[in-house]
């Protein structure tokens, strides 16, 4: 749960557990058993795809200076909106990252700013995941990751994007 609280998450853990089960549990300790699922057999389960979707763009486009690279992804049979909490995972490869301006592009061609020039200052490519309230937005349509460079010197490409409903 994305949004819970720390003491949201405390609660819940310290509920969930089983009381009384630890040997030898010394002293000071809550002697609980967390509880971490279905009981399932497997030691390393994969959960799978995270429910919703994923539609990615591995293919790389060139950040050349004082230019804007752009990057589509076309999202098809997702009902309604896309979510308040869109995840998209970026992946740049760029020296000094503060040159860079991002953006996710709707299918309606609201901008939504992801990160700005001057964020990241001299340090090198960008691999995080961004979450944008995109909930006023149809899901379905061509998508575009934005990437502006606003200095000379640094080049680099957009390497890979996602969106994950």
């Amino acid at each position: 749960n994305r949004t819970a609280t720390p003491a949201q998450v405390s609660s819940a853990l310290t509920t969930a557990a089983t009381p009384n089960v630890v040997g030898n549990p010394g002293s000071g300790s809550p002697n609980r058993l967390l509880y971490v699922g279905g009981g399932t057999t497997d030691p390393d389960p994969d959960p799978g795809p995270p429910p919703g979707g994923r539609f990615e763009n591995t293919d790389d486009y060139q950040i050349w200076d004082f230019l804007t690279a752009e990057s589509p992804v076309t999202v098809s049979g997702v009902a309604g909106n896309a979510p308040a909490t869109l995840q998209v995972p970026v992946g740049i490869v760029h020296t000094y990252i503060g040159d860079l301006q991002i953006q996710l592009i709707a299918p309606d061609g609201t901008a939504y700013t992801l990160k700005s020039y001057g964020t990241g200052g001299s340090s090198d490519n960008i691999n995080t995941t961004y979450t944008v309230n995109a909930s006023s937005e149809a899901a379905n349509g061509t998508w575009k990751l934005r990437v502006s460079d606003n200095a000379w010197w640094d080049i680099g490409r957009i390497d890979s994007w996602a969106l994950q409903f």
